[in-house]
């Protein structure tokens, strides 16, 4: 018979602790310039963040300036040098593309988020931080607003979980990378930006230093953006 905590227990150990093995060591001048392409990015992305989520809900130029910093990230996150998709466990001992821990750790970071929405939705000043990032789609296209969100998901895991976890170096690049998206993050002057910067960090930085690779990352963050897209303004809502 099956043990529900053991198979909770080696799911955690193979999505989040045990990575997989790999050899990943470049040359000391592509890893320079690996970190000067990732500074200068992470200079240009921030500010460009910052100023794009204090564009007024409903402007055109919202539009304009998320596509601008998804190409900010994107761009420098390959330019910085080589990305790999990443391996994950297999229950068969081997290796294949992590595909189906993502989506279930994606699952569980929704509902965790949405449960705290139901907590959040009750204390004004947060609800309202929270409602300066939903307005933009509450006011805008919100077809448009979910392709930018998706792009710019893509875009944060190609720099922050590729890029710039690889230009760190090997210690403590779960915890550098974090506080870095964290930091950035908070050039927006959002609070609860930063908090979710930070968990949702913390996951796919996890997964990233597993699986070698952004695949993992990316799933889990458009799958997780995109439900808090659509599902945070009803949730707030009934709950206020």
């Amino acid at each position: 018979m099956t043990n529900p905590v053991r198979e909770l227990r080696d799911f955690a150990a193979a999505a989040l602790v045990e990575p997989v093995p790999r050899d990943h060591t470049e040359p000391d001048a592509l890893f320079r310039r690996r970190r000067v392409v990732t500074a200068v990015t992470l200079v240009v992305g921030s500010v460009i963040l910052g100023a794009t989520l204090r564009i007024p809900p409903g402007d055109d130029l919202f539009y304009i300036g998320g596509l601008g910093l998804a190409a900010v990230w994107i761009a420098g996150g390959l330019a910085a040098g080589r990305l790999h998709l990443g391996w994950a466990h297999t229950r068969e001992e081997g290796f294949a593309r992590p595909v189906v821990q993502p989506l279930a750790l994606a699952a569980l970071a929704i509902g965790i988020f949405t449960a705290g929405a139901v907590v959040v939705g009750q204390i004004p000043w947060l609800a309202g931080a929270v409602d300066e990032v939903l307005d933009h789609a509450r006011y805008g296209s919100l077809g448009l607003i979910w392709a930018i969100t998706v792009i710019n998901g893509i875009g944060e895991e190609l720099f922050f979980r590729g890029a710039l976890f690889a230009a760190v170096g090997r210690r403590h690049a779960l915890a550098i990378t974090t506080a870095v998206y964290v930091l950035a993050t908070a050039a927006t002057g959002n609070l609860m930006l930063a908090v979710a910067a930070l968990l949702l960090g913390l996951l796919t930085g996890a997964q990233r230093r597993v699986t070698g690779g952004v695949l993992a990352p990316i799933i889990t963050h458009v799958l997780w953006s995109s439900a808090m897209l659509l599902l945070l303004p009803p949730v707030l809502d009934l709950v206020r």
